[in-house]
Order: C-alpha cells, then structure tokens, then sequence
C-alpha cells in the first residue's frame, strides 16, 4: 500500500483526505497521558510564529533541509521567531519516527539537538529497512543519541490539533503567523522563499 506520493517535480508529498485520517489514527491511539510535562518541538520567544510540517519518507522535506537549518537558526538567534516542527503523518513508518524523535527530545531537548535528530531520521528514512524501533534504537546507539522513553500522546495530540487546525494536506508546508495574519506556503522553494523574506 503507498502511503505518500510525490509530484513529479517533487514541490511536495501530499495525502488524500482518507490518508491523512488513518495517519491522525496512528497519533490517537498511542496511549494515556502522563502527568508531567511533556517535551516538545517549539524553540524560539519571537513574536512571530512560524510552523514547519514535514514527514520524514518525504524526499522534498528531505532536500530542503540544508537551506532551511540555517535560516531557523539564525531568526531564532535573532529574537524573531517562535518556531514549531511538526512531525506529519502521511507515511506509514512516521508515527513510529514522530515517537522515537520525541523520545530523544525527551533526554535532550533544544534546538541544536532537534536538528540533528531530526538530520538522523530523515536520513534513517532513505533506507527502507530501517521501520521497526530495533533498527532505530541501534541507529541512535550507534550516533550515541540519548533517548528516554515516555507516553507521546500529549505531544501527538498537540500535532493533531495543529494539523487540523492549519489544514495541513501536504508536506513540507511551512505556516507563519504574525500580526494575527495566517500565511501558508507548500513546497521546499516557496519555503525557503518565504524565510528568507523574513530576514532583516
């Protein structure tokens, strides 16, 4: 069963509206809550929002990683962003790496680490065998990427509730808040385009 298909000039990865149901499924029924606080993938006290969805089996997501670090990084040093990354569903191994990278989050959780956990699952996710949480503990274990297990589904909830609320259908999109103004771009060049007009 496909579970993600790619446009042939690969702007995007996008799910049908029965995909993306199933996919919010995988999220839901992961378990009960805990009582303390959950770790959680926002980085950055800028007054304006920025949100990033993208899905790790998504090679455009993939691809646009090396342009997008370095503008995140920067407005975020620059005071002007808060900053969201939101793990998307469309697949059918992304639950299971949405858990895993929150559990990493959950031995360490700052910006810097995000990045490179996220830079090792995109990578785990070229290569097809790696979708059991055996393969994927022995890649944290072999890059000494410290992980704590915990009950994800507060986090998997909260992405849910942004999904929906932003009508996310495909990945990467990128949605920017600011001066209660919603703006939504889809594809890794609109992306980077709209980043880069937020720099000084």
């Amino acid at each position: 069963m496909r579970f993600a298909k790619t446009d042939m000039k690969f702007k995007g990865c996008f799910s049908s509206a029965l995909l993306a149901a199933i996919s919010i499924v995988f999220f839901l029924t992961s378990g009960y809550a805990r009582g303390d606080e959950m770790p959680f993938p926002t980085y950055g006290a800028g007054a304006v929002q920025v949100r990033i969805y993208t899905d790790y089996f998504c090679p455009p997501c993939r691809g646009m990683e090396p342009a997008l670090e370095p503008m995140l990084r920067d407005l975020i040093k620059r005071g002007m962003i808060q900053l969201t990354l939101v793990d998307t569903p469309f697949s059918k191994y992304t639950p299971l790496y949405a858990r895993y990278f929150l559990y990493a989050l959950n031995a360490k959780n700052d910006f810097e680490h995000a990045l490179l956990f996220r830079n090792t699952l995109f990578d785990a996710a070229t290569n097809r065998h790696f979708t059991t949480k055996e393969r994927l503990e022995e890649i944290f274990k072999g890059k000494g990427i410290p992980w704590q297990a915990f009950e994800p589904k507060p986090a998997f909830d909260r992405y849910n509730s942004l999904i929906k609320e932003d009508n996310v259908d495909a990945t990467p999109t990128c949605v920017i808040i600011r001066a209660g103004k919603k703006e939504k771009f889809v594809g890794g060049p609109d992306i980077i385009n709209a980043l880069k007009a937020m720099h000084p």
